[in-house]
């Protein structure tokens, strides 16, 4: 049995729950009760519904779709600008929040742990921000002339307004001569940050494999391969861990051709 004073505070944590969920509108409050409870010891079920999809404003404990676009797959790219399109909040969390160390010198070749944002106002809300979008990514190209691409990363609202990012990138990508891969990676979607690794690889495949293939067969692009290489994949180099499998591989005879993403480039 569970004693008296236990059962006090079980009650009171209840209360305190429905003292939190009284601040939710009615549809909202209705779906985030079901991620809410009391442990108690004996029950075997702890009563709270997990994989499920986030409601956008509402803040969570995981993260989301564009945490793992801009967190895990593009953000740790070092030589591309990364922006965050969509209020600050968003890119300022995601600033060096991971320790994806990288070789380069930030601000003139490499850019890992540099927020860029589209900073959506009210207005933006209202009309878009495709224009501001585009006029960003100019200016960022002549104040950092050696990037080497841009990724835009889309934020909940660009989804709900319907920001047309694919065109932009399209656009971008023949005033500045480089790719721009628009991400779709907005933070409502899916039940976790997983489904924005799945959709920025995605990205990887449509817009820049798409580009080195036409370069290959355009003679651009050259490159000789050995039986012996091998490229790190989904190593995003927390702490200098690609670096660490990177050694060990070499020290074994293999030629490792690429990082990704960790120190990618």
């Amino acid at each position: 049995m569970t004693p008296p004073e236990n059962k006090n505070i079980i009650e009171e944590r209840k209360e305190l729950i429905k003292e939190v969920l009284e601040a939710y509108p009615d549809k909202a409050k209705k779906k985030r009760e079901k991620h809410l409870n009391v442990f108690e010891e004996g029950k075997a079920d702890c009563g709270v519904k997990s994989n499920i999809k986030s409601l956008p404003g509402v803040m969570t404990a995981r993260g989301c779709a564009y945490a793992g676009s801009k967190g895990v797959v593009w953000g740790p790219i070092k030589d591309m600008i990364h922006i965050s399109h969509g209020p600050v909040g968003c890119g300022y969390w995601s600033w060096s929040g991971r320790r994806n160390y990288y070789i380069g010198t930030t601000g003139i070749d490499s850019f890992g742990t540099m927020n860029f944002t589209s900073d959506f106002q009210e207005r933006d809300i209202v009309f878009g921000g495709d224009k501001k979008l585009f006029k960003l990514i100019e200016e960022l190209d002549v104040l950092f002339p050696l990037n080497r691409g841009v990724s835009i990363q889309s934020e909940c609202p660009i989804g709900l307004i319907g920001d047309d990012i694919e065109a932009v990138a399209k656009k971008a990508a023949k005033a500045i001569e480089k790719p721009v891969v628009p991400v779709r990676c907005e933070g409502f979607r899916g039940v976790s940050q997983s489904l924005g690794h799945h959709i920025a690889n995605d990205m990887v495949r449509d817009w820049v494999f798409t580009r080195a293939d036409k370069e290959k067969k355009e003679g651009k692009l050259q490159f000789e391969g050995t039986p012996y290489d091998v490229a790190i994949i989904g190593d995003y180099n927390i702490g200098g861990d690609a670096w660490a499998s990177r050694i060990l591989l070499e020290e074994i005879g293999l030629r490792v051709v690429a990082q990704w993403s960790g120190d990618g480039a």
